[in-house]
């Protein structure tokens, strides 16, 4: 069989320009969106704030959202709503960005981390009902990939045991559970619009609900703990008065933010179709190649397709994830890995936290490559993706012959 040399070890690279994993679309639409407010009388706390809340509202079909200046920020509101505090426990999985248990560490809480599904990759509700203790507070899962989790199985477990369910929803803008749109079936739902996400607001989040207490609590707390709402007041000394009732914090997102929001949300419909034909074509032309498996789709889910990831199968290949990971980036292909394990990270090993408890996940982490997805690629840029995987796992493939 005849391969061209790889890139790493001399080759010519598919790519002569580096491709990302990730990145954001803005068009003249945004920037002309964000001008407008830049000329205008509010740059923070202004109306634009509340535009973004309520399209955001409208499009996940929730009662409320409220925006954050992060999706880490987000969570650590939606935690401060669920009651999270000291002495809790919150069910989480490994396989995410530290945010999502973090969030829980800021509150003085503990995060417990149960393992996922080696097909889905989401957390796996039969681990999660292992995880359960006394002292469970809430359920934070995460819809890996864009693709949901198990939620009608998780919020059953979460009704049983009084937990509330707060969906870590980053990689899951406009993705569908049975028909039902994220964002409108837990207690709570972050969604973060970091540029690498369907849509961006350069940082951001924001909290989705239907429930009022939490929709209050939110507001508040990303504003210091002060309201000036009249019916929340303790006293009233007149029209300039208000209160910081706890210690919240200054997690206010800008009107400049909101407003290239509302621009990209426009968009979200096209965005996130482009994905779905990006997926398409990876699966159709990765499909027949052995040394890797394809993501795994769930038929009555929708996923947004944040991230397509390929696991690979290293007892066919003749080197590991590392050597193939920096072959593909010498072939100029920006692949990434998602994700490290949160508990293996240093500072939760100084927690107390040991490996192997989850070795689902482990074993999935030391496997993972993910491949670039982004609205802006083109078709050339899908085919390079393609035929970079091919010429490497072709090159490390123990069935080659010379």
């Amino acid at each position: 069989m005849n391969i061209s040399k790889l890139a790493i070890h001399g080759g010519t690279p598919v790519r002569a320009r580096y491709l990302p994993y990730g990145k954001q679309v803005i068009d003249e639409e945004d920037i002309q969106s964000v001008i407008k407010v830049l000329q205008s009388d509010h740059l923070t706390s202004g109306p634009a704030i509340a535009q973004f809340e309520a399209d955001i509202a409208s499009f996940t079909g929730a009662k409320y959202a409220v925006a954050f200046t992060s999706g880490t920020a987000a969570l650590h509101g939606a935690c401060y709503a669920a009651g999270i505090g000291e002495g809790d426990e919150v069910i989480t999985t490994p396989m995410t960005f530290a945010a999502s248990a973090n969030c829980v560490l800021y509150l003085g809480g503990t995060p417990v981390f149960a393992d996922i599904d080696p097909f889905t990759y989401n957390l796996d509700p039969a681990r999660i009902k292992e995880r359960i203790t006394a002292h469970t507070k809430a359920i934070i899962p995460v819809h890996f990939t864009g693709q949901p989790a198990e939620l009608d199985e998780i919020l059953t477990i979460a009704k049983e045991h009084n937990l509330v369910v707060i969906e870590d929803a980053a990689h899951a803008l406009g993705a569908k559970y049975k028909n039902k749109s994220i964002g409108s079936i837990g207690d709570m739902t972050m969604f973060s619009f970091h540029p690498v996400k369907h849509i961006t607001t350069g940082e951001g989040g924001v909290i989705t609900t239907d429930n009022p207490m939490y929709y209050e609590k939110l507001l508040q707390f990303r504003t210091h703990g002060i309201t000036r709402d009249q019916k929340l007041l303790q006293k009233n000394h007149g029209p300039w008065y208000y209160e910081m009732q706890f210690l919240g914090f200054n997690y206010r997102i800008t009107d400049i933010q909101a407003s290239l929001g509302i621009s990209q949300l426009k968009k979200i419909g096209s965005f996130i179709e482009k994905r779905r034909q990006i997926s398409e074509f990876y699966t159709k032309e990765l499909a027949s190649i052995e040394e890797i498996v394809l993501p795994h789709q769930l038929s009555y889910v929708d996923s947004s397709w944040h991230l397509y990831i390929l696991r690979l199968q290293l007892s066919r290949l003749t080197a590991g994830r590392k050597e193939i990971f920096q072959a593909l980036q010498k072939e100029n292909i920006g692949v990434n890995v998602h994700y490290i394990p949160v508990y293996h990270h240093p500072y939760y090993e100084s927690l107390g936290f040991q490996k192997a408890i989850c070795p689902v996940a482990e074993s999935c982490y030391e496997q993972f490559i993910t491949l670039p997805l982004y609205a802006g690629m083109d078709h050339r840029d899908m085919a390079d993706v393609v035929d970079a995987v091919k010429k490497v796992i072709s090159y490390y493939s123990n069935q080659r012959r010379e």
